[in-house]
């Protein structure tokens, strides 16, 4: 990446939530998430939705012609020439061919299928705070498939350890299975309650 990019800092509009001060609202902006890393809704060059992916990727992408920001929320970065509205919602110049077959199997898709849910206690948490769990243990033949392995908390993982979940008194949240297009849709339309500006590209 050049210099450019790297020089990108996010910077605090002139709202409300800039001007607060106090102890409580330092707690509350140590719970916010990076504006870098909040979603954004990928489009097609037809604007049908194919992926959802961090500021900092659509940053890059609309910074090389490769996309064009249709949205764009209140927050905005700042490189050394000039200030950037962060987008919400992006499109590709070019059209892509998306092919229907299941994604890669990976650990970055594996929590993005289970919502970085752990899939025993339901638990929501950063990715830095889950595993991945094989359903039935490797040493019994378990296979590292999208329909035997999930997302899953260590304490739940240390819990189960070297059994099956019914052995180890867990139950699973829903079953696992293949990370295809469709399951895509389907969080992109659960990240889109969030966001009125996704709506309108996810057929409310």
């Amino acid at each position: 990446m050049d210099n450019r990019h790297k020089a990108l800092r996010p910077r605090p509009t002139l709202g409300l939530v800039a001007i607060q001060s106090g102890a409580g609202a330092d707690q509350k902006a140590a719970k916010r998430p990076s504006v870098m890393q909040a979603p954004v809704l990928v489009l097609n060059a037809t604007f049908e939705p194919i992926n959802v992916t961090a500021v900092r990727r659509a940053l890059v992408l609309v910074l090389k012609g490769v996309a064009q920001a249709e949205e764009t929320n209140h927050a905005e970065v700042h490189s050394t020439s000039k200030a950037i509205q962060v987008p919400s919602v992006i499109r590709l110049v070019s059209y892509r061919h998306i092919p229907q077959q299941s994604r890669a199997l990976s650990r970055k898709n594996i929590l993005l299928r289970d919502r970085n849910t752990c899939q025993f206690c339901g638990m929501a948490l950063p990715a830095s705070e889950l595993t991945l769990d094989h359903v039935l243990p490797r040493s019994r033949g378990g296979r590292s498939s999208w329909e035997n392995l999930v997302a899953c908390c260590y304490t739940c993982n240390n819990r189960k350890g070297d059994r099956t979940p019914e052995e180890a008194g867990l139950k699973l949240q829903r079953r696992p299975r293949p990370f295809t297009l469709h399951t895509s849709r389907q969080l992109m339309r659960l990240i889109g309650h969030r966001d009125e500006k996704w709506r309108k590209y996810l057929f409310y």
